[in-house]
């Protein structure tokens, strides 16, 4: 849901509108590929689902609100952002961009505290690569800001698994790689739409800089690269075939929905349902890891039942 039809739908207030500055929408996800990932890596308690789900989401929140403050001289030239709290005029940027800092650096010490330094040292990472990388350095100078800069949001798997092994291993990087080639056709697909609002803004997205044509192709082969790169964790044995068939499942369909776009003479509809179907498609895959994982567990309490 865009901030207009939001603001639309509710009045604003104080307390509101310091939840409309985290993009709660958009941290739901973030939170599934983070909590996901500790239940594929081990048994985890609750105590430290629960922390690092509050970490989480203040690092994210605080990330998003720093963004706002940073972007706040074009937020009011795109429709979907104009009704945001600063450039509505309903909060200092001062106020925000306090806010976002104050938020980080209370996620940041609670994962350290709860569950590790390591667990902290991603997070913050995955924060500084949103707000430095992605949105002070490629968002307004590159076409490519989506590519490099999306790496922020290929971090939440590794906080996740750090925070129940206190490691990185090959699982976990296969899982920030999956997120990683996922968000350009995800976020392409809504660019295709707000190209519009991205030239008012006078940011390079790659529609506006390598054309429709290029961008939907270029959807084509990330895509193409996801699918594979989804399923190799079944080839080394960290999953098994209830998640590869869940996995070529969810990622045929959002293939189908990539070629519709490519073919279809109006994109706008095709383009949309591939930008909603991604987001479902990235929260399945993870829950398919989750369901796989606990099939083979119960499996596993099966044959030393039997055996023992």
């Amino acid at each position: 849901m865009s901030d207009l039809v939001a603001a639309a739908l509710a009045p604003p207030s104080f307390a509101r509108d310091l939840i409309s500055l985290t993009k709660p929408r958009i941290i739901s996800l973030l939170l599934v590929t983070t909590i996901a990932p500790m239940y594929v890596a081990g048994t985890p308690s609750w105590q430290l689902v629960l922390s690092v789900f509050v970490g989480g989401y203040l690092m994210a929140g605080g990330a998003n609100a720093v963004n706002m403050y940073i972007d706040r001289d074009i937020d009011d030239r795109m429709a979907r952002t104009r009704l945001r709290p600063i450039p509505s005029g309903r909060m200092r940027a001062e106020l925000v961009f306090a806010f976002g800092v104050l938020c980080a650096t209370t996620g940041t010490f609670l994962l350290a505290h709860v569950a590790n330094v390591l667990t902290a040292a991603l997070a913050l990472g995955g924060f500084y690569t949103y707000v430095y990388v992605y949105t002070r350095w490629l968002k307004r100078s590159s076409p490519h800001n989506i590519v490099i800069g999306g790496a922020a949001g290929a971090f939440p798997p590794l906080v996740g698994w750090a925070a129940v092994t206190g490691r990185i291993d090959l699982m976990a990087v296969y899982l920030f790689v999956i997120v990683f080639y996922w968000t350009p056709p995800h976020f392409w697909a809504l660019a295709l739409n707000k190209q519009k609002d991205y030239t008012r803004a006078g940011i390079p997205m790659a529609p506006l800089i390598w054309g429709e044509r290029e961008t939907k192709r270029n959807m084509l082969w990330y895509t193409l690269i996801l699918l594979p790169l989804s399923l190799l964790p079944v080839t080394f044995g960290a999953l098994g075939l209830p998640y590869f068939v869940m996995a070529s499942a969810l990622g045929g369909y959002l293939l189908l929905g990539v070629i519709r776009v490519m073919r279809a003479a109006d994109f706008t509809k095709p383009a949309w349902s591939v930008y909603k179907y991604s987001l479902l498609y990235l929260a399945l895959l993870f829950a398919a890891m989750v369901v796989d994982r606990a099939v083979g567990r119960a499996g596993l309490g099966v044959a030393f039942a039997i055996h023992g």
